[in-house]
């Protein structure tokens, strides 16, 4: 694949970002893009691997055809090379975008620590195809008479309404929220994605036949009953929402504040819409504190310097990685090593090994301090260990415990797994309920976003399997 000795003769590049004083002064995206002959360089070094782990299920759960799109670049044949992508991937834009890229850590050349710069590639390729033209609505040239609910236009839903719509089926998309999205458009910052590219594909499912029912809570404004006696088949695809419970004394304070509500009213505002009645969640003139170590917490460390804090900590229960894995241990799968995100980059402050004891406030109910304590390898607090953060705003970024069960899954009375997701299997993709599937964080727990566009892909093929008996759709 691409050129024979181009690893041994080309470095690896990736694009380069605006400077954090500049970038942290907007909300958009901030990534200089290589120049066309650039990436078609990165393209080349891909190696002809006996194995290429990268387009397994190791490093892309929607199986992209990596190799041969990096050798239709290098050829220059990049309308052919978009072809490809798409054929299993819906939104690429996206995944080029925000995916951590488990491929690049899969990449044989990553036992180097120079892997491909896969994920540059993907997103050169998905954003010239739609400059170019080439990303255009496809309906169905024969309608099925079939009439599909899905519930949730996050990625799951969205890559499962688009399947099925090009598969001829009438699909209706139920959202809660004013637009599709789900959190790729109320929780993942502009910064990271710009919301535009969202409404490029909503404007090309909408062309292929997809019907959009904005602001409907399924199971509080209408009962899921209808929606199982109005169509032949319901996919539940609305996320894992239910945040992880906070076991911390002064978590009710003022100023205490879950990250998704601080992340979703900036991208409302950011988006036009309006929060003037909602009490409003700012880190502007504020020593902010950020406790968890992912990738939500870091979405608030950057949203947290866009609005004009004072300073920023992040406190991570976790001891610090080590600057490089143990290849031989971990190799082709992801790893945990020492990784600074392009907000943390922007001066935030890092405490690894700090446990959260209590959360302090002043005489009028304002957070004013969180209490910490270096913690072992269990996470218990070290003696003697104990220090204080001054904090004006406080945000719990600690991940997410499930799906929420009240309203559409009470109703439903479908089985739950051991987690507490929605249960149904990676094959039928069916619940317990005839007539009802599941897919995406929902299904499986919180995850990423290329695999709820694969969960969506799958779960579409198995609809349509059951409803005609057979199936075209790729898994």
């Amino acid at each position: 694949m691409g050129k024979v000795t181009g690893f041994l003769e080309i470095d690896r590049e990736e694009p380069r970002y605006e400077p954090a004083s500049d970038r942290i002064r907007h909300f958009g995206e901030f990534t200089i893009p290589l120049a066309e002959s650039r990436v078609t360089d990165q393209a080349a070094r891909c190696m002809d691997c006996g194995v290429p782990y990268c387009h397994g299920d190791t490093g892309c759960p929607v199986n992209n055809q990596i190799p041969d799109w990096n050798d239709l670049v290098y050829r220059g044949d990049w309308q052919e090379a978009a072809r490809n992508l798409h054929s299993t991937n819906n939104f690429p834009e996206f995944t080029g975008r925000i995916c951590p890229a488990p491929c690049e850590e899969a990449c044989t050349l990553n036992l180097e620590d120079v892997p491909v710069a896969i994920k540059t590639v993907e997103q050169a390729i998905a954003d010239k195809a739609i400059r170019a033209g080439w990303v255009q609505p496809q309906p169905p040239q024969l309608r099925t008479g079939k009439t599909i609910a899905i519930v949730g236009s996050g990625p799951a839903g969205l890559a499962a309404a688009q399947q099925l719509a090009r598969a001829g089926h009438d699909v209706h998309l139920y959202e809660r929220e004013p637009r599709a999205g789900g959190l790729l458009r109320y929780g993942i910052p502009d910064f990271k994605m710009e919301k535009r590219h969202i409404d490029f594909r909503v404007a090309q499912m909408e062309a292929e036949g997809v019907v959009f029912h904005y602001g409907v809570n399924v199971g509080v404004d209408i009962p899921l009953a209808r929606l199982r006696q109005d169509h032949d088949a319901v996919l539940l695809a609305g996320g894992a929402e239910l945040p992880r419970p906070v076991e911390v004394e002064g978590s009710g304070l003022a100023g205490v504040h879950y990250a998704m509500p601080f992340l979703v009213q900036q991208n409302r505002r950011n988006g036009g819409e309006n929060v003037a009645g909602e009490v409003q969640l700012s880190a502007a003139g504020k020593h902010v504190v950020v406790v968890g170590g992912g990738d939500t917490a870091s979405d608030c460390i950057g949203t947290s310097f866009r609005q004009g804090a004072i300073a920023v900590t992040q406190l991570d229960v976790r001891p610090m990685p080590p600057q490089l894995e143990d290849k031989l241990t971990n190799w082709p799968n992801w790893a945990v090593r020492m990784r600074t995100s392009s907000s943390q980059a922007e001066g935030a402050i890092r405490e690894f090994s700090a446990g959260t004891m209590r959360i302090l406030g002043d005489a009028g109910g304002q957070v004013s301090h969180v209490e910490c304590a270096r913690v072992d390898r269990q996470r218990q607090p070290i003696e003697g260990s104990a220090f204080s953060i001054r904090a004006d705003l406080v945000l719990l970024a600690i991940g997410f415990a499930g799906p929420v069960q009240e309203g559409m899954l009470a109703e439903l009375g479908a089985d739950l797994d051991a987690r507490g997701n929605l249960f149904a299997d990676t094959m039928s993709y069916r619940t317990t309920e005839p007539g009802v599937y599941a897919a995406g964080d929902m299904r499986r727990g919180q995850s990423l976003v290329v695999w709820a566009i694969r969960e969506g892909r799958q779960a579409a093929r198995a609809i349509d399997s059951d409803l005609m008996g057979r199936t075209d759709l790729p898994r």
